[in-house]
């Protein structure tokens, strides 16, 4: 595996809720000029920003219909948020961890720990300015029907990654990671096997869904409607089955020193 392509699909609408995602990606892949010489092929994985698959399947939520709680006002003072938006960031989190700064720190329902529990307004229609995206209920169920879904318009035996921009602790910036994930080993344990010198590795753990996902994320604009990215050349990685899908990256609460 000594080189892989990535490309963003263009021609991609505003995506509304009820919208077959799926056959609006694979007319982007075939499109002339797309760049994939005649569409989706066998061993590709389609990465797909989160927003997308939330507008198709209706998870928004419009402010105006929001009542915020005592709890979401205080938050909300505390952080000169509104208070209707912490409110919702409270409904999709099982757990609030850390205020601070404006940004609360929550463990979603899925067993994510993100800022402000993946709720966020960029990107959401322009002609409904105060509505609010929502991660996908199941990103892995996500990713499974786009995979079927996609296999049966396009014949192309792929992968499918949903993701989500991650903060990351002790840097700056965000990272795209993967949320939900179909077809795709999540991760390539070499804990046991040993170096190119021979010794042996005793914490290399890849996670290998992630790195697909911030690879994907370097071949599209932020602000240019490009919210799916085919890599091809890393068939390695795709599975014959679904696989075990996002939950087997995440670190179960027991193991996770800073959450004791």
């Amino acid at each position: 595996m000594g080189s892989f392509s990535a490309v963003a699909l263009d021609g991609l609408p505003e995506i509304a809720a009820g919208t077959d995602l799926a056959a609006l990606l694979a007319q982007a892949a075939g499109a002339s000029g797309a760049g994939l010489d005649g569409g989706l092929a066998d061993g590709d994985v389609l990465v797909l920003a989160h927003k997308a698959v939330s507008k198709a399947e209706g998870a928004v939520r419009r402010l105006s219909d929001v009542t915020p709680s005592p709890r979401a006002q205080m938050l909300a003072q505390q952080g000169g948020k509104d208070p209707r938006h912490v409110q919702v960031v409270l409904d999709e989190s099982a757990e609030l961890l850390r205020a601070e700064r404006g940004v609360l720190i929550c463990v979603t329902h899925h067993g994510f720990v993100c800022a402000n529990a993946g709720v966020d307004a960029s990107n959401a229609p322009a002609d409904e300015p105060e509505t609010v995206i929502l991660l996908p209920r199941d990103p892995d169920g996500s990713a499974r029907a786009l995979r079927a879904r996609l296999r049966e318009l396009t014949g192309a035996a792929i992968g499918v990654i949903v993701t989500d921009s991650f903060g990351r602790a002790w840097r700056h910036g965000q990272v795209d990671v993967a949320i939900g994930i179909a077809g795709v080993a999540p991760s390539d344990d070499w804990r046991g096997r040993t170096d190119s010198v021979g010794r042996e590795l005793r914490a290399t753990w890849i996670a290998t869904a992630d790195e697909l996902a911030a690879a994907a994320d370097l071949a599209r604009g932020k602000d240019s409607r490009q919210p799916a990215v085919v890599l091809r050349g890393l068939a390695a990685h795709v599975t014959a089955d679904d696989g075990p899908g996002v939950r087997a990256l995440l670190r179960p609460a027991a193991e996770d020193m800073f959450r004791r």
